[in-house]
This record gives structure tokens, sequence and C-alpha cells, in this order.
């Protein structure tokens, strides 16, 4: 499919790009979508750090004190949580979150990803190249009319000034192509893809 290249004020520009029908034309599918939104939020997950409960414990099991007449509680042993010492009662442990997707399955939701923002939310422009100034750049988006939430992915690296210049700007997020990810992708309301971030994505796929 062929795509108008356009600045970053929403303005033509000259020429346009051809985007592969194999990453930008498939149709997208909610549960193979779901699935890997899925798996990138589980694994983000930090697990909890494991406390010692009674059982983990190195204390003596021995019974001390009388069970009666002694005048104080009934206590088995020194694990016990209400001892200095003691086990944690009910105490936080280690839980794992990383769970396996084919990478087959991971590569066709980016490519669904893309192929949705393709049919509604996706532009692409020629580069990012900015003064780096960040009233110059917020003056641009606000008369390309891209919305609230705006994901840009660059090529290789991303752009140091338009980084610069983005960075203080509530709403807008900057990733290199080798970051595209399914999640990021569907959180934002559009989609700007450099001329160089089509590229590198289609290699990617076609490599």
């Amino acid at each position: 499919m062929k795509v108008k290249l356009i600045n970053l004020d929403g303005s033509a520009a000259k020429g346009d790009i051809e985007l592969s029908d194999a990453v930008f034309g498939v149709e997208p599918r909610a549960d193979i979508l779901h699935r890997v939104v899925t798996w990138q939020l589980e694994n983000r997950r930090g697990i909890a750090r494991k406390a010692r409960e009674r059982s983990d414990v190195a204390r003596t099991g021995k019974k001390f004190g009388r069970q009666k007449g002694g005048g104080t509680a009934r206590h088995g042993d020194r694990k016990a949580p209400i001892f200095i010492g003691g086990g944690k009662a009910h105490g936080p442990r280690v839980r794992e979150f990383n769970i396996s997707l084919n990478k087959k399955v991971r590569a066709l939701g980016l490519k669904m990803a893309l192929s949705s923002k393709a049919q509604s939310g996706l532009f692409v422009v020629d580069s990012l190249d900015l003064d780096g100034k960040t009233k110059t750049l917020a003056a641009q988006l606000a008369k390309s009319g891209f919305g609230k939430k705006v994901l840009v992915i660059d090529g290789e690296g991303v752009n140091d000034n338009f980084a610069k210049a983005a960075r203080n700007l509530v709403g807008i997020n900057v990733l290199p192509a080798v970051g595209a990810n399914v999640y990021d992708i569907l959180k934002h309301d559009t989609l700007v893809l450099t001329r160089a971030a089509v590229e590198k994505l289609e290699a990617r796929f076609n490599g």
C-alpha cells in the first residue's frame, strides 16, 4: 500500500512510500493481540523478595516453659512470629511471571498492531530533523492533529534533537525501531514512523 509522506506539522511532504502488505496489511485478530499484550505485561512484573517463615528460620523447636502454671502464654517453640528472630507470618513468597510465547506469535502480533494503525492512525514522516526546541515541536504537533497520545518510532536510533524536544511533552513517546512493541503501539492514539523506521521494521520481518 502507498502512503503519502507528511511533515511533523501535518502538512504534505514530497513523495510517498510503499508499505509492505506482509507487515502493514495483515488483518488484526483480537485474540493474538491479547496474547501478546498479556505476555508483555506479565514479563514486566517484578517479583517479591521472599521472607523467611516459621519453617525457614533456624531456631530451636524445643518447647520452652511449662504448659500450665507459668503465668504466661503457651508456646511451642521460638520460631513463632511473635518472637524476635521468629518466622514471618504469611510473608511474601517468590512467584514467577515469565510466561512463554512463540516467536512466530510475537512477530504476528507486532504485524497486526502495525496493520491496525495502518488502517487508522498511522503517519509516515521523512525525518525527525528539528532544532531541539520543545516549543518548536509543540507548535508543529499542535497543527498536525495527531491526537493526545502519540508514539514516534525512528530508525536505528532516535534523532537526538527530536528526543530532547519531545521529552518534556506529555503524551509524546519516542522509540527506536528495535523497541517497537505491541503494547506501546496499541496504547497510543497515533503512530508516527520515519522512513528509516519503515525500512527497519520491514527488514526485521524479512530477515
